[in-house]
């Protein structure tokens, strides 16, 4: 007998973590979203570009749940964490309850403690944050979204502070632990070769809307190539910046990592 071939259904799919479908945000006359749709998958890592005033806050703000949605069609998981690129964290209160601020447990030092470990600080547990060095502050804001077990992780540009060896070893942080804990991510950035280094999917935010789309299969870690110097270069030109062309033959530079000119001020 002939094997019986079923079709995928809409039904068959997961749903999104994040949905939103012509969503508009309004202050007084100034629209700010304007009729913006936007879905992330499930486990997918998605990067935000835009230029000052494209709406990135206000689009952060709408999936941190921290602004209403007025009835709205908005889909947003009820698990979600928000990394800022201040670590915000309490100077009166040490590392470990820090991380368990307003969290519900029979054992929230054991929690902290299983979420320090995991971005390897866990013998900091005790520590006043005074004493915590830039990267380390924003290992703990992650342990303390992470202890969360969120669906959805917001990134709002949490390592525009840091230097750049700090930087990329948080890149490498942030990867493993999404690999190991598969939250949907949206990360905003100014940061083009930020963007394209983590990512699935990069877009650009542009007057209120998804102006550009970007989906990247390459498999991290990723080095340059002339394929994602070319992704590179339409993502400059959506934000107003117009990359050099590269030099041919290609340096040793070129192959070992993106040429850091991809930073948008703020």
């Amino acid at each position: 007998m002939a094997p019986t071939i079923r079709l995928a259904t809409d039904a068959d799919r997961p749903q999104p973590a994040v949905s939103l479908s012509g969503f508009v945000r309004r202050f007084g006359a100034n629209t700010i979203l304007d009729g913006l749709s936007l879905d992330i998958a499930q486990g997918e890592f998605v990067a935000l570009l835009g230029r000052s005033g494209s709406g990135k806050t206000t689009l952060l703000r709408t999936l941190a749940g921290l602004d209403p949605t007025d009835g709205q069609d908005v889909t947003i998981p009820a698990a979600r964490a928000v990394v800022f690129q201040d670590p915000r964290l309490l100077p009166w209160k040490k590392v470990w309850t820090n991380v368990t601020l307003g969290l519900k447990g029979a054992d929230p030092r054991g929690q902290a403690e299983a979420a320090l470990r995991e971005v390897g600080l866990g013998h900091r547990l005790d520590a006043w944050p005074g004493t915590l060095s830039g990267g380390e502050a924003q290992r703990t804001a992650l342990a303390r979204a992470l202890v969360r077990e969120p669906e959805l992780l917001l990134l709002d540009e949490p390592f525009a502070a840091l230097d750049a060896l700090t930087r990329l070893k948080m890149h490498e942080l942030v990867l493993s632990l999404w690999r190991t804990h598969r939250p949907a991510v949206l990360l905003v950035t100014h940061d083009v070769d930020e963007a394209i280094a983590l990512s699935d999917r990069v877009l650009v935010l542009d007057a209120g809307r998804i102006a550009a789309e970007e989906v990247i299969a390459t498999e991290r870690p990723r080095v340059a190539s002339g394929e994602l110097q070319a992704v590179r270069r339409r993502l400059l030109s959506h934000l107003g910046v117009e990359a050099p062309a590269p030099v041919e033959p290609a340096t040793v530079a070129d192959v070992v990592s993106f040429p850091r000119t991809g930073a948008l001020g703020a």
